[in-house]
C-alpha cells in the first residue's frame, strides 16, 4: 500500500487531538533542551564554588552529564520495546524532576557529578523516546512537522535556561576577581536555582503524561490490535485506522525474523542502522553544542564581559528559536536530504570564517554575529531533521533498537567533544578549533549527499519496504 493511499483514506484528521499527544510527548525535548544547556550559564560560577581550575576537571563538569545520556538512550531501547514508549515519558518526567532539586541542594562536586549524570538519563530517555513517540502516532504528511516540534521544544527549553539562567544572575562587575563571583550571592545560591527551576515544567510533564495513548504502532507489535487500532481510528477515523493498521501489520510480518539486537547488523538494516550512527555523529561534531555548552568561554575570548556573554547567550536561543520555527516550515515542503545538504554546507563556512575571524584578533561583534549565523544554519537543518531522519529510517519492528544505537552515537559523540573541547583548544587555538569542526562538516556533507535517502511524504511502513528492497 502507497503512502498516497493509506493517507487518502482518511478525508481529515484530528488534528487538535494528534498536536496534543505530541505535544505532551515534546515535553521531554523541552526539559532535554533546559537540562542541557542550563550548565553553560551556571558555569561560571558553580566552577568557582568547587574550585575547578583545570582544563580536565571543567572538561568532566560540563560532560559528565552525556554519560547518563549514553545510559539511559541505550536503557531506552530495550525497555521501550519491552513496556511501550508511555512508561519512559512517565519515567523521564520524574527523573528529570528529581535530579534537578538534587543538583541545585549539591555541596559537594561529588554529589553534583552523580546528579548531573542522574539528570543526564532522563535526557537520554527523552531523546530516545519523544521523537520515536511522535513518529509513531503522526499521519505521513504531517510526521515531519510532528517530529520537528520536539526540535522546537528543545530550543524553547534551552532559550528558557538562558532566560533564567540571565534573570537569576546578579550583575557582576566586569573586571570582578574570582574571589568575589565565589562568595557572592550568584556563587552560594543563584547556581542552584538555575537547575532547580526545571522541576516545574517536569511535574507538568509528569502530569501530562498519563493523558496519552500508548504509541499504536508498539501497540500491534505487541499482539494488542484493538488497542492500536482505537488509537489509529482517533488519529484518523475509522477508515484511516483500519489501513494503517493494515499496512503496519503487513510490515511486522515482513520483518517477524528480526527480533535481536544482532539482526540490526544484518544487511539491509546494517546500512540503516550506519546512516543513523553516522547522521548523529555528525549532528553533534558539526561543533554547534560548543558554542552552548562553552559560551561563557567563546565570547569571554571575543572580549565580552559576566552580563554581556549571559545576554549574548539569550541572544542566541533566540535566533535558534527563530530558525528552528523556519525548519518546521520547511522540512515537510523542501524535504530532508535538501535541508542536510544546506546545513553541513552553510556551518562548515561559518566555522570557517569564525576561526579567520580568531586568527585575525578580531573581537566582540564580528564573533558574535558569525556564531549567531551558525546557529541559525543548524537550526534550519541538522538539529531537527536529524531527529526526524533517525525516528523514520528504522522499521517498527526494530525501531526501538535502531534509535536506541544511534541515539548512543549520538550521546558518545556529544560526550567526547564536550569533554575534549577544552583540550583541542588548548592545543590548537579557537581558530584551529573551529577549523576542524568545519572540515567535520565538509565530511559531513560528502556523506549527506552519496547515502542519505529523501524520506518526505511517505509512512513509515512504506520508508521501511524501500529499506528492505534496497
Amino acid at each position: 500500500m502507497t503512502a498516497s493511499s493509506t493517507e487518502a483514506t482518511a478525508a481529515h484528521y484530528n488534528l487538535r487531538y494528534v498536536l496534543f499527544v505530541a505535544a505532551v510527548a515534546a515535553l521531554g525535548g523541552l526539559l532535554f533542551g533546559y537540562d542541557w544547556v542550563v550548565i553553560g550559564g551556571a558555569k561560571p560560577f558553580y566552577e568557582r564554588f568547587f574550585g575547578l581550575n583545570s582544563a580536565r576537571l571543567i572538561g568532566w563538569a560540563n560532560s559528565c552529564a552525556l554519560v547518563g545520556c549514553l545510559l539511559g538512550s541505550i536503557a531506552a531501547g530495550t525497555l521501550g520495546d519491552r513496556f511501550g514508549r508511555r512508561i519512559l515519558l512517565i519515567l523521564s518526567a520524574a527523573l528529570f524532576g528529581i535530579s534537578s532539586i538534587a543538583t541545585g541542594l549539591a555541596n559537594s562536586f561529588g554529589v553534583f557529578v552523580l546528579w548531573r549524570i542522574t539528570g543526564g538519563i532522563a535526557i537520554g530517555i527523552a531523546s530516545n523516546v519523544s521523537p520515536t513517540y511522535i513518529a509513531e502516532i503522526s499521519p505521513a504528511t504531517w510526521r515531519g512537522r510532528l517530529v520537528a516540534l520536539n526540535q522546537l521544544m528543545l530550543v524553547i527549553g534551552i532559550l528558557m535556561a538562558q532566560i533564567v539562567n540571565w534573570l537569576i544572575a546578579e550583575r557582576v562587575p566586569a573586571h570582578a576577581t574570582d574571589l568575589y563571583i565565589r562568595q557572592s550571592w550568584n556563587g552560594q545560591y543563584g547556581w542552584r536555582w538555575m537547575f532547580a527551576a526545571v522541576a516545574v515544567p517536569s511535574a507538568i510533564f509528569l502530569l501530562c503524561s498519563w493523558f496519552v495513548p500508548e504509541s499504536p504502532r508498539w501497540l500491534a507489535q505487541a499482539g494488542k490490535s484493538d488497542a492500536a487500532r482505537r488509537v489509529l481510528q482517533r488519529i484518523g477515523g475509522t477508515r484511516y485506522g483500519d489501513s494503517a493498521l493494515q499496512a503496519i501489520f503487513a510490515d511486522l510480518e515482513h520483518g517477524r525474523q528480526s527480533a535481536g539486537w544482532h539482526d540490526i547488523l544484518r544487511a539491509p538494516l546494517r546500512g540503516v542502522l550506519v546512516a543513523g550512527v553516522a547522521l548523529a555523529v555528525l549532528q553533534q561534531w558539526s561543533g554547534i553544542n560548543i558554542i552552548f555548552n562553552y559560551a561563557e568561554e567563546i565570547y569571554k575570548r571575543a572580549g565580552y564581559s559576566v552580563n554581556d556573554i549571559l545576554f549574548n547567550i539569550v541572544i542566541t536561543g533566540s535566533v535558534n528559536l527563530a530558525f528552528t520555527l523556519i525548519s518546521m516550515a520547511v522540512v515537510d515542503r523542501a524535504g530532508r536530504r535538501p535541508l542536510m545538504i544546506f546545513g553541513c554546507a552553510s556551518i562548515a563556512a561559518a566555522h570557517g570564517a569564525i576561526g579567520v575571524a580568531y586568527r585575525l584578533g578580531l573581537t566582540g561583534l564580528p564573533i558574535l554575529i558569525l556564531t549567531l549565523c551558525t546557529i541559525g544554519f543548524y537550526a534550519m537543518s541538522l538539529a531537527p531533521v536529524t531527529w526526524v531522519l533517525i525516528a523514520e529510517i528504522f522499521p517498527t519492528k526494530m525501531r526501538g533498537r535502531g534509535v536506541s544505537l544511534s541515539v548512543s552515537a549520538l550521546w558518545t559523540a556529544s560526550f567526547l567533544l564536550t569533554y575534549s573541547f577544552p583540550l583541542i583548544n588548548e592545543a590548537l587555538g579557537a581558530a584551529g578549533t573551529f577549523w576542524l569542526y568545519g572540515f567535520i562538516c565538509c565530511l559531513g556533507l560528502w556523506f549527506v549527499v552519496a547515502r542519505v535517502p529523501e524520506t518526505r511524504g511517505k509512512t513509515l511502513e512504506q520508508i521501511s519496504a524501500g529499506l528492505n528492497t534496497a
